[in-house]
């Protein structure tokens, strides 16, 4: 019997969705207030903004390069192992695995059921189980074959963009307040963290890009289209960003957008819209939210599913199996719907997502650092069909950036990285426990 294989169903243009979706969902509506916040006023958050996304900018480019050398699902994965050995890449994998993906589905569906909640005035005992309803249905979208999910993430994205023209266009022209030089003064919520720290924030609203690369074995000729992708939806995001965070810092005050936090986005529609067209533009954000997830949950299962085909994961031979009729690897995808669901139980979503962010750039450092690896090996680019521009401006921008942030959050919160460090190393024994089975 021939081995089942993933399909390759997404395109340029469901590639590019895919980008967009991903990093567009929940943290550009509902950062803004802790954005805000931890930077202590608007001129410095609007930088904070800028700078993630040049950040996240130069992490695309380099990865973009890496990855048009590699077209085997996998992502980051599959790139650490080919450029440090085994033992790195299985860490990588497992930080995806058991950390950074479930989290960071975990985190985009508690924000579902807090603006659900919201909309419909429902009790706030509602949120949580409003949220594991919301990535049980895109887990059982991406449990069907994967050209559902990509046609399913274009329509999302499409929907996603609109409120954020809208509300871009209404703050620009009839909001009523300067959207430079507002200071946080409330006593309640002083500033906290600084600029570092604030970015870091920044991070997990663009965070999404590399989803791509994790499923490149599904892409239609990978090697072009894996960077144009990335490269493209970036910029569009960046651009998208500044000017919602602008909006919002020009129709409400400071504090007010402090002390509303995660609902800052629904007051700000209701502002612009009236009662009636805050709910429309909410529930668009809701489905905006949805292809966020929709991109997690066809990305980081893909992950498990490599590692196990490779034995580099428990229960190796019941995650590597693809669904004959789907060509969906949905025990994968399961298994880390349950892993998401207990990290809603027990973690707030912003201590989530800020855990999740440090510790994978940890591990996109050691691709950065490889980007170098790659050109020295083959200096003539023979096998690289995408090269990064400003070469070697590019990759030191993305690890010294990359490191500033990580320091500021150490600084910030060190028990708190402490305990996600342990949970990552946890892997270790669990890794020369399987090598030994072997």
């Amino acid at each position: 019997m021939a081995e089942e294989k993933l399909n390759r169903g997404f395109g340029l243009w469901s590639s590019l969705a895919l980008v967009i979706g991903t990093i567009i969902g929940s943290g550009i509506f509902f950062k803004q207030g802790s954005v805000l916040q931890t930077a202590g006023d608007t001129n410095t958050a609007l930088w904070a903004w800028f700078a993630g996304g040049v950040l996240t900018l130069t992490a695309g480019m380099t990865v973009a390069e890496v990855g048009s050398q590699m077209t085997e699902t996998g992502g980051i994965y599959s790139y650490l192992t080919h450029l440090y050995g085994k033992t790195v890449g299985y860490l990588a994998g497992w930080m995806q695995v058991i950390f950074y993906g479930p989290a960071m589905m975990g985190a985009i569906s508690a924000y579902f059921g807090v603006l659900f909640v919201a909309l419909f005035n429902l009790n706030t005992n509602f949120e949580l189980p409003a949220g594991m309803l919301a990535l049980a249905f895109v887990a059982l979208i991406n449990s069907v074959p994967n050209h559902f999910s990509a046609s399913f993430q274009v329509i999302t994205t499409v929907i996603k963009m609109l409120p954020i023209i809208a509300l871009i266009i209404f703050a620009l022209f009839f909001g009523d307040h300067d959207a430079l030089g507002q200071t946080v003064t409330t006593m309640s919520h002083s500033a906290s963290g600084g600029f570092g720290v604030a970015v870091l924030a920044t991070l997990f609203a663009y965070d999404g890009w590399v989803t791509l690369a994790n499923i490149a074995g599904e892409i239609k000729n990978p090697q072009k289209v894996l960077p144009k992708a990335i490269i493209t939806g970036i910029v569009i995001v960046i651009v998208a960003y500044l000017g919602i965070s602008f909006g919002a810092y020009r129709s409400l005050t400071a504090n007010e957008i402090v002390n509303l936090g995660e609902n800052t986005t629904l007051k700000m529609a209701t502002n612009a819209f009236g009662y009636w067209g805050g709910r429309l533009l909410s529930v668009a954000v809701l489905i905006s939210l949805i292809g966020t997830l929709n991109g997690k949950v066809v990305s980081f299962p893909r992950i498990l599913y490599v590692m196990a085909k490779e034995g580099d994961f428990p229960m190796a031979k019941s995650f590597a199996k693809i669904n004959h009729k789907s060509k969906t690897p949905n025990n994968a995808i399961w298994f880390m719907i349950v892993v998401a669901y207990v990290m809603m139980v027990l973690l707030k979503p912003d201590k989530l997502s800020d855990y999740a962010i440090f510790i994978t750039f940890l591990f996109y450092i050691l691709v950065f650092i490889g980007a170098f690896k790659m050109r020295h090996q083959d200096p003539q680019g023979a096998n690289r069909i995408f090269s990064m521009p400003l070469y070697p401006l590019i990759p030191i921008v993305a690890i010294l950036g990359s490191l500033y942030v990580e320091l500021s959050e150490i600084m910030n919160d060190f028990e708190g990285i402490l305990v996600s460090l342990v949970v990552v190393l946890a892997g270790l024994p669990i890794y020369w426990w399987l090598n030994r089975q072997k």
